[in-house]
């Protein structure tokens, strides 16, 4: 499992949370005081890192949350072919085809970023 639990006071912006069981990046956080007869409520807004979706979610600031180990990876272009690239991990020599993100220009021996999480790869 690429995932470990923490509690939803201790995500800020920028870090990665499990939102509807797809990884998502916080793009707000914001808290609210606790009330006459209840906790404080931590209200997330994220955008999928794999599917561009917008989500939110909205917890007591003490319940636990699912939060992703996405790794980030160096790799280079082997060959490109229409809107797919043929990339080789610099690490693990692995080869495997990735779509081109839209307004990504790249050619043979460029060196990319990409994430990884589950079997599910992104350029960055």
């Amino acid at each position: 499992m690429a995932k470990e639990q923490k509690q939803v006071r201790e995500l800020q912006e920028g870090s990665y949370v499990m939102m509807d069981d797809s990884p998502c990046k916080i793009n707000a956080y914001s808290t609210a005081k606790p009330g006459k007869h209840g906790s404080a409520k931590a209200r997330i807004e994220g955008k999928g890192v794999f599917d561009s979706r917008k989500r939110s979610l909205s917890q007591p600031v003490d319940a636990k949350v699912w939060v992703p180990i996405i790794e980030r990876k160096q790799g280079q272009v082997v060959s490109v072919t229409d809107d797919d690239a043929q990339i080789m991990d610099l690490d693990t020599y692995e080869t495997f085809t990735m779509r081109i993100p839209e307004g990504e220009d790249l050619s043979p021996e460029d060196e990319i970023e990409y994430l990884e999480y589950e079997g599910q790869r992104k350029i960055v």
